[in-house]
């Protein structure tokens, strides 16, 4: 008979998320900030998977979630009944009632907004002010405009205002407390009402960022929000490549697409079936690596859509069938960016739908 679900033994790879790392590091940030701490899961939760995470968070607690869409909302409200879900990406014109039928809260974030959801003002919604991100939030100008012209937010009910922290991973960069006090200006002008400041990093830059609510999101799912010293969170995820083929070439043999890397000695060539279509990376061409029984296998070659392959030269017990890891506590997901030049959130939410996912709990 035909299998007809994946498993361990017949999935290529396998991506371990854990729940309970998750929801510990979620706990251990909700006592450091002294205060509430909400969770961040957009882009499906950084990729490990909205549903799962929320549940396991919800389950443990946590009543305060922001997402970057309102789609995204709608998918997590089953899974986190009763809780605050904000949409951090403002209110889109006609979708107005969408909030008020899932009561999802949004974060209104221009003057356009405010004025949209003036009408539905009794449903709470979260004001966002821009202190120097500027991309999103009320800038200056229309701070200004709405202190003169209070009416504007007459009725609304306020739920939190908050602002979006540029360089806190930074704690010496002064735009940190240029911000707070930017930040803190603009509430005395604006109607009171709790305050929210603190991302991840900014939960580690002391006592004159605690709000009523931090919003952590990288640190949650194992980045390191401190990256000038230990990573101070738990690993969540590992992700394993079963060997599909080991063969030998000989010096001056080329591997991979446009022949990039020239074998120098008699070699072993272990090929794994993930690519940059399963979210790794093209850029770690020649640069990356995995591991095997806790030693590194220099990646060599291109990485292509669905292969890639590593030097097993200096490793004579790997063979096909036995297992590379990606990611994990010896190879955790910042230390995968470094070599591909990006930042550990790219390469979480990169990851594709490919692998063979086990939750654990």
């Amino acid at each position: 008979m035909a299998a007809t679900t994946l498993t361990e033994a017949d999935s290529g790879a396998i991506l371990e998320i854990d729940l309970a790392a998750i929801v510990a590091n979620w706990q251990d940030l909700r006592q450091l900030h002294a205060g509430p701490v909400a969770a961040v899961l957009k882009a499906d939760a950084y990729g490990l998977g909205a549903s799962r995470v929320g549940s396991a968070l919800s389950e443990a607690g946590c009543q305060h979630f922001f997402v970057a869409l309102l789609g995204e909302a709608l998918a997590l409200r089953p899974f986190v009944p009763g809780a605050m879900i904000a949409v951090l990406n403002g209110v889109i014109p006609g979708t107005e009632t969408f909030y008020l039928e899932r009561d999802i809260t949004p974060v209104l974030a221009s003057l356009d907004d405010i004025k949209r959801w003036k009408p539905y003002g009794g449903h709470p919604a979260i004001l966002h002010v821009d202190t120097g991100m500027s991309r999103l939030g009320l800038d200056q100008r229309e701070i200004d405009i709405v202190a003169t012209e209070p009416e504007r937010l007459h009725g609304i009910a306020l739920r939190y205002v908050m602002t979006h922290l540029v360089s806190a991973e930074l704690p010496e960069d002064p735009l940190n407390h240029a911000q707070h006090r930017r930040f803190m200006a603009a509430r005395k002008r604006l109607p009171e009402a709790p305050f929210s400041i603190a991302n991840s990093s900014g939960i580690f830059l002391g006592q004159d960022f605690v709000s009523d609510l931090a919003r952590p999101g990288a640190a949650i799912y194992g980045l390191n929000p401190t990256p000038h010293l230990p990573n101070p969170m738990r690993c969540t995820v590992r992700l394993t490549a079963r060997v599909a083929q080991v063969r030998h070439i000989a010096a001056g043999d080329s591997v991979g697409y446009n022949a990039t890397w020239i074998a120098t000695r008699p070699t072993r060539i272990a090929t794994i079936g993930v690519g940059y279509a399963d979210g790794w990376a093209r850029a770690l061409s020649s640069r990356g690596h995995a591991t095997f029984d806790g030693k590194p296998v220099p990646l060599v070659g291109r990485v292509s859509m669905d292969l890639t392959t590593f030097d097993a030269t200096d490793h004579p017990l790997l063979a096909a069938g036995q297992w590379l890891e990606l990611l994990g506590p010896g190879l955790p997901p910042d230390d995968v960016a470094h070599d591909a030049d990006t930042n550990g959130y790219n390469i979480l939410t990169s990851l594709g739908r490919r692998y063979h996912r086990v939750y654990g709990t």
